[in-house]
């Protein structure tokens, strides 16, 4: 988490609209460290999705202000406490644990983007069209060609495999969800969602009064 991105997402929250936060190198550490710390200024997290860096491959994570009582109190706590945490200064310490929970809505986020379904059809098409430009390329060779086939039918036959790591993994975040008291909500485009206790889905309810 380096300073330049600390004060970057810090200068975009004094307008107490919505930011977003970047990672090129699509790090999740770095965005739940980044999102733990705008919680200490009034923030939450409201998703994650890619399409940061130059090849669209990292992570943009949006964050809203949070218009709960104590949100609000700990974001005048620490504004007052830290005054120069968005020039560089000192900043609030972060709890690993407010890290980890972070970590883990963001990784739940991600890992639910696309159904079971959606999984094994986007990889079997990667994969079908990786090995038809691989056998379109080594057509002259058939000992390669060979190789290229039973490449594409071991991974699609590790393909199910896959799709078994991403539900346990979905699963040991979810626990770590739930067991921080969070629950299931279902947004307006159907997705399942999980909020934190008193949260609400991005629009409803999140306004803030305008500063006078």
């Amino acid at each position: 988490m380096s300073r330049r991105s600390v004060r970057k997402m810090l200068g975009r929250m004094a307008g107490e609209e919505p930011v977003q936060v970047t990672s090129a190198m699509a790090s999740m550490d770095k965005l739940a460290r980044l999102g733990a710390l705008a919680q200490q200024f009034g923030y939450d997290y409201v998703h994650v999705g890619r399409g940061a860096g130059p090849r669209g491959a990292g992570y943009v994570m949006t964050l809203e202000p949070d218009p709960r009582p104590e949100a609000r109190e700990r974001a005048a706590r620490n504004r007052a406490r830290y005054p120069g945490a968005a020039d560089g200064g000192a900043l609030p310490p972060l709890a690993p644990g407010a890290v980890r929970l972070f970590k883990a809505r963001i990784a739940y986020d991600l890992a639910s983007r696309l159904t079971e379904k959606q999984m094994l059809w986007l990889a079997g098409v990667a994969f079908t069209l990786l090995a038809g430009a691989l056998a379109f390329r080594l057509r002259a060779h058939p000992a390669a060609l060979v190789v290229v086939a039973v490449g594409w039918a071991v991974m699609m036959a590790l393909l199910p495999l896959g799709v078994v790591v991403n539900r346990r993994y979905k699963e040991r975040n979810l626990a770590m969800l739930r067991a921080a008291g969070f629950t299931a909500v279902t947004d307006a485009g159907g997705k399942l969602r999980y909020l934190p206790p008193g949260g609400q889905l991005p629009g409803r309810g999140r306004a803030l009064p305008r500063k006078p």
